[in-house]
């Protein structure tokens, strides 16, 4: 004779196995591609950053750590879209923020971050070495200092120092209307479309998976050129410019950071992702949300995502043409352009 408890154990157990399967078989349990590394990043950037990161996930190394080595090759780089040679704030100084998060969703951030270099590993020691998530401004930099990272003379590359004299001409100290098209090809908040159809920049966002099936995700700008002082975008805040969910995968987001805040994008599009849907799709519906919240100036602005899931999938959504992102793995390396929106 069967006795009840047992016969209620078994049956609950056996209950719990069916709907496991119904969930696998529907695709709500991600499986993982395990020694199939992949890293992905925002705009042309990304290539060469994706290198660095590449040197690390090949060997076996934690995508936490191949995050952080492949957005360096940015940050290091004197242009006017990431680290200390970019586009200053309206009063002439570079101001850098990033974060960065691991398989275990430990994650740091810094922003409003002077005069270092490498703004993405003292977010990965605020991580590691603080009970904290962030740190911003003169504290932000003296615990690198603290850390031994040295005090960089600023210097604006030759491109952000001509754009900077170009909007001063003009600069109104006064919140500005948002205008991707205007003449100078400068703009305070928005990425700017260029005379040959792409969007000037200042983010550069990366995530991967590792052999091992682990995902990582790291962020890192100098935030929109111009900006009021003591401005703070999307980039450095987890959940809006990166987040990432060991079960399901990960996202970052590059454009406009006001926008991306308001609707904690980069968490939102893995939350979409953990009830199913294809990174693009994904990311696609929180543009939508973008676009349904701006109403007629969402034309005005320009958001991406992009996104890597479990399973390898990566995907990508734009409000407007122009936005691309590099992927790099055992078999290709490629820049993609996305989807929008708003059509060509």
């Amino acid at each position: 004779m069967v006795n009840r408890r047992k016969f209620i154990h078994a049956s609950a157990f056996g209950s719990l196995g069916i709907l496991f399967s119904k969930m696998a078989a529907g695709n709500q349990v991600p499986f993982t591609i395990k020694g199939k590394p992949v890293v992905i990043s925002t705009w042309d950037a990304g290539l060469e950053a994706n290198k660095a990161a590449w040197e690390i996930l090949h060997k076996g190394g934690r995508a936490v750590d191949a995050v952080e080595k492949g957005v360096m090759v940015t940050e290091a780089s004197q242009n006017c879209c990431v680290g200390l040679g970019a586009n200053p704030d309206r009063d002439g100084f570079v101001t850098l923020d990033a974060c960065i998060m691991d398989e275990f969703s430990n994650c740091g951030s810094v922003a409003f971050l002077e005069r270092i270099k490498h703004p993405v590993a003292v977010a990965r020691r605020v991580m590691e070495k603080t009970p904290h998530v962030m740190l911003v401004g003169s504290g932000a930099q003296q615990f690198a200092v603290a850390e031994g990272f040295a005090l960089e003379e600023q210097k604006l590359s030759t491109q952000a120092q001509a754009a900077y004299e170009e909007w001063l001409k003009n600069s109104e100290y006064k919140p500005p209307v948002i205008n991707i098209e205007n003449k100078n090809g400068h703009g305070p908040f928005a990425p700017l479309k260029l005379s040959n159809g792409e969007w000037n920049h200042d983010t550069i966002g990366m995530v991967a998976m590792d052999a091992q099936g682990n995902m990582g995700g790291s962020c890192t700008t100098s935030g929109a050129g111009f900006k009021m002082r003591g401005r703070i975008g999307d980039s450095p805040i987890i959940g809006a410019g990166l987040f990432v969910d060991n079960e399901v995968g990960a996202c970052t987001a590059t454009g406009q950071g006001e926008d991306v805040i308001r609707v904690a994008g980069s968490h939102s599009v893995v939350e979409l992702m953990r009830q199913g849907l294809s990174p693009e799709a994904a990311c696609k519906k929180i543009i939508e949300r973008i676009v349904k919240i701006k109403k007629s100036k969402a034309k005005d602005i320009q958001v991406a995502f992009l996104a890597l899931n479990k399973k390898g999938q990566a995907g990508a959504f734009a409000l407007h043409p122009g936005f691309r992102y590099a992927i790099k793995n055992g078999d290709k390396e490629i820049l993609v352009t996305s989807k929008s929106w708003f059509n060509e």
